[in-house]
């Protein structure tokens, strides 16, 4: 790889502040942390960077996801109009 045409690669914490959940892993988001850092388990200090939503906190991950029902949408839609087309 060329030095000059790719970003910085090193480890960053990911911290996820709905539920209290961080991890250190590498990315080329370190040089946008902002100067924010935090010191890690292993007593080194890292960059960190705020996230919304992770694996932790996603309604997919959990389990709490809901499903929509889109049969049954239609099948209310075509009892309170009707059926079109055909007969």
């Amino acid at each position: 790889m060329r030095e000059t045409i790719h970003p910085a690669y090193g480890p960053v914490v990911f911290r996820d502040r709905a539920a209290d959940y961080t991890f250190l892993t590498r990315s080329t988001l370190s040089a946008t942390a902002g100067g924010r850092t935090i010191e890690w388990e292993d007593g080194h200090t890292y960059p960190v960077v705020d996230v919304e939503i992770s694996n932790v906190s996603h309604p997919f991950y959990t389990g709490t996801a809901r499903v929509l029902d889109t049969a049954g949408r239609v099948e209310r839609f075509e009892r309170r109009y009707g059926k079109r087309g055909g007969s």
